[in-house]
């Protein structure tokens, strides 16, 4: 998870972690904030919750007889969206905007976001109370979906142990320049043509995974747009850097293609029936696609 935030920090792109109650995603993004001169906001995402509350909007001055502009949460470098999956349809499609754009419009007003702008959500798992499927559009703009397990038994008795002391004060490790500059240098990172075909390669199979593989034939409804492969390139340039390295390995987009495609990969029913996940799709698709 921790990686998974840092990679999305450095290729500039949003994250949506994914989890049960009490697995400290919460905590984790606020962290992580704590320790950057960033601007951090919260929203918690609720089924009452407005578009207006996310945005902002536009007030009515009775002296001035003009509107002004209140802008809402939305305008920070990271937006914690929390619990995202708990809000309704307007609310996903006035984020939809932010999270595509870096803008959001106001009356006829358009306003842009401030650099870095990360959206760093949360959400139960889609069967729990009180929960609906983000709509697939709007998953698409996250460049990563981190799944949050259960910790180990020696990790939640070092949890259990820890919540009796105080919660430790954390130092602030870089500026917002400096991010901004690590973000261009993530950028300028090195991907070869082999490299960059193999990356295209595995998310086309993604689209006719029967084609290397005549037993999934059947197993895909839809596959991963050209953005996915963007955001593994994104990701993998991330990777690069965060292992000390100016260029990209094979390596790299196996390790961040199952958090780039697993949102992007809808399995049909009958391979839901079977057990076969997204996971487990692209899982296939990584031993089976090689680079040429």
């Amino acid at each position: 998870m921790v990686d998974g935030l840092l990679l999305g920090l450095l290729a500039d792109g949003h994250v949506l972690l994914e989890g049960a109650p009490g697995l400290a995603k919460t905590t984790a993004v606020k962290a992580m904030s704590d320790t950057l001169q960033l601007r951090f906001s919260r929203v918690q995402f609720t089924p009452d919750l407005l578009p207006a509350d996310l945005v902002g909007t536009q007030i009515y001055e009775p002296r001035t007889g003009e509107f002004r502009t209140r802008q809402g949460p939305i305008f920070a470098n990271l937006v914690l969206a929390d619990e995202i999956n708990r809000a309704p349809a307007k609310v996903q499609s006035a984020l939809l905007e932010a999270m595509q754009e870096r803008q959001v419009t106001l009356g006829d007003q358009t306003y842009l976001l401030p650099k870095p702008f990360l959206v760093l959500a949360t959400q139960n798992p889609i069967e729990q109370e009180g929960t609906y499927p983000l709509p697939e559009a709007q998953t698409d703009r996250f460049l990563l979906k981190l799944r949050v397990d259960y910790p180990t038994l020696d990790d939640e008795l070092e949890i259990v142990t820890r919540s009796a002391l105080p919660m430790p004060k954390l130092d602030t490790v870089a500026s917002l320049e400096s991010i901004l500059e690590m973000q261009a240098l993530v950028k300028s990172l090195k991907i070869t043509d082999p490299l960059m075909r193999y990356i295209v390669d595995l998310v086309r199979a993604t689209r006719n995974p029967g084609a290397v593989d005549s037993s999934l034939a059947r197993a895909v409804e839809y596959g991963a747009s050209p953005r996915a492969s963007i955001a593994i390139a994104a990701a993998s340039r991330g990777r690069a850097f965060l292992e000390g390295r100016g260029y990209c390995l094979p390596e790299d987009v196996k390790a961040v293609a199952p958090d780039v495609l697993r949102h992007r990969v809808l399995p049909t029913y009958e391979a839901e029936a079977d057990g076969l996940t997204p996971d487990a799709i692209v899982k296939r698709l990584l031993e089976l696609v090689k680079m040429g």
